[in-house]
């Protein structure tokens, strides 16, 4: 594998969201992250691992945003108790929990915004 230099690794992510509040409550119940406003209107940022990550609000011009057009994995412990909190918080199971031999248990999900992930326990 080549040496990165701090290069073409995962900085940053985006969760984009029509309703901000409503997507800081998920986040914030069901992983424990907690943005912060930051710069514009409807810009919320927070660190999540060494990761910078955003919650923004959706937007429709001058760049347009697409909502669950990127796919991760979210490391866990209990891939059961997780999905229990996405849908107490409004999100949805759209894969349930399966396991991959040798790999991890997973099931893919998507928050209260529509944005699709995989939430994910490693063996």
């Amino acid at each position: 594998m080549a040496e990165t230099n701090g290069f073409n690794t995962l900085s940053h992510f985006a969760i984009n969201a029509i309703d901000c509040e409503r997507a800081l409550t998920f986040y914030r119940e069901v992983f424990g992250w907690n943005f912060e406003a930051w710069g514009p209107p409807g810009f919320y940022l927070g660190q999540v691992g060494d990761l910078h990550a955003a919650i923004q609000q959706k937007q429709d011009e001058p760049f347009p945003t697409l909502i669950g057009n990127f796919e991760c994995s979210i490391a866990v412990d209990d891939v059961d108790r997780v999905v229990d909190l996405i849908l107490e918080n409004g999100g949805e199971v759209t894969m349930p929990k399966v396991t991959i031999p040798t790999v991890c248990d997973i099931a893919r999900v998507k928050d209260c915004e529509g944005n699709t992930f995989s939430v994910a326990r490693y063996l």
